[in-house]
């Protein structure tokens, strides 16, 4: 891999101009800014590979298919995806989201570390092992979608329609970070989700508050409904609602007790003084990555203007997420849901589905995850930071497990890359080490 690793450094600048070009681009998926672009630019990288490129549309976003052929018998395929999040609040930005700035050895710009980094690794990592020596020791598979920052409502039936084309022995994940101590996170899986809304209506018009004496509340309403909910202690009161989360295996536990979580530093960073009901070691690592959740994600009801205006609002509403684990089906929490509601007396309030995906698991003795973990201990000369799944969601099962397809993320990002928030970053260094780490993995999962 040394003529490989000294291509990588004698064309760095290439490399690094190559990511800040697409990371220029507002590729906003929420907004439909900017996707033709990132799609046209995407093709171009995938055809300079030599890759047979097909931009397959869909009733949302394209997804750019590119498929690299060697003489092994081996498979691997990349998801990856180049929509970002929208650059908002613009005001906190230090630099221009979408002028790619270096400072202090990181590259700033909306989207570097979610996604475009990593994706940009991987293209960079098959360029220079083919520049090297002319073939790849694995055949390849790039799957590149536009709409993962909205949930990618689109990837499940083009998975469903083309299972032959994304077909592989194994797949990278599109995404993942160093901790803080710069270990490797490798991530073997990510919670599914249910995400709903809630409706609440009263009068058929907003009114002058002095008729609450006599008018219900829309807002108190789903209030007590919310309350209905969950208690103090965090436990989700729907009954059924934990019938299928799975106790920890042996090597699940093992596992976890080896993850370094670091506590103070988090909080102190969050500027908390505490985790919920003031949880702490393996407690702490164990509910965020094996326990499902209940978030309100946002209220909508009524005035919350400068100053006073004394209304009862006609309408409440809000946006709620559940994390899910183990075998938890997002249709059937649903239906948990609307029968919770019903027998609390509730049956009143709309639920409104936006969306439902499973959560995903890979083996933790897949031959996959033993490439990564024996790549890692070569290139990085210690053990990767094994994460049995990630507290987000992802369409991992969607893409992966769904068919039998094992999965592995790891990226390019660090422990305060700030995804989706202003400032996002990488490490200059982490992109560069990052192209070559995918370079080794290639090389080994082909043997």
């Amino acid at each position: 891999m040394e003529k490989v690793y000294q291509f990588i450094d004698d064309n760095k600048e290439m490399y690094l101009e190559w990511l800040m070009e697409i990371c220029k681009i507002p590729s906003v998926a929420a907004q439909n800014r900017g996707i033709v672009e990132a799609v046209m630019l995407v093709k171009k990288h995938l055809e300079n590979l030599h890759a047979d490129v097909q931009v397959i549309e869909t009733e949302g976003n394209p997804i750019v298919f590119g498929e690299l052929k060697s003489e092994s018998e081996r498979t691997l395929s990349f998801y990856n995806h180049y929509d970002v999040q929208p650059e908002d609040p613009i005001d906190l930005w230090e630099s221009p989201p979408f002028s790619p700035e270096i400072r202090d050895g990181k590259l700033f710009a909306r989207g570097v570390a979610d996604n475009k980094g990593t994706l940009m690794a991987r293209i960079c990592a098959v360029h220079a092992y083919k520049q090297v020596y002319g073939d790849l020791p694995v055949n390849l598979k790039f799957i590149v979608e536009g709409e993962e920052e909205i949930g990618s409502p689109n990837l499940e039936a083009f998975a469903d329609k083309y299972i032959d084309m994304i077909h592989a022995d194994a797949n990278i994940w599109e995404n993942g970070f160093k901790d803080v101590e710069g270990n490797l996170q490798v991530s073997l899986g990510c919670k599914g989700m249910l995400y709903v809304e809630l409706h609440a209506t009263g009068a058929n018009t907003d009114l002058h508050s002095g008729r609450a004496a006599i008018v219900e509340n829309p807002a108190w309403r789903l209030v007590w409904a919310l309350a209905s909910l969950k208690n103090e202690k965090d436990e989700i009161l729907i009954e059924g609602f934990y019938d299928k989360v799975l106790p920890l295996t042996e090597a699940e536990r093992k596992l976890t007790e080896g993850i370094e979580y670091k506590e103070e530093e988090e909080l102190e960073q969050l500027g908390l003084s505490q985790y919920i009901n003031g949880l702490s070691g393996f407690e702490l690592k164990e509910k965020l990555i094996f326990q499902p959740t209940c978030t309100i994600c946002g209220i909508e009801s009524g005035y919350t203007g400068q100053g006073s205006k004394t209304v009862l609002p006609s309408v409440a509403k809000v946006k709620l997420d559940f994390r899910l684990v183990s075998e938890q089906d997002p249709d059937e929490i649903l239906e948990l849901l609307q029968i919770h509601l019903r027998k609390h007396e509730f049956g009143d309030i709309k639920v409104v589905p936006l969306k439902g995906t499973r959560a995903a698991t890979t083996d933790i003795e897949d031959p996959l995850v033993d490439t990564i973990k024996h790549s890692a201990r070569e290139f990085y000369g210690k053990e990767p930071q094994l994460l049995r799944s990630q507290a987000g969601t992802g369409p991992m099962y969607t893409f992966c497990q769904k068919f039998g397809i094992p999965s592995a993320g790891f990226g390019v990002g660090h422990a305060n890359s700030k995804n989706h928030a202003p400032n996002e970053s990488i490490y200059v260094d982490d992109y560069f080490e990052g192209i070559k780490f995918m370079a080794l993995v290639m090389r080994n999962f082909a043997k």
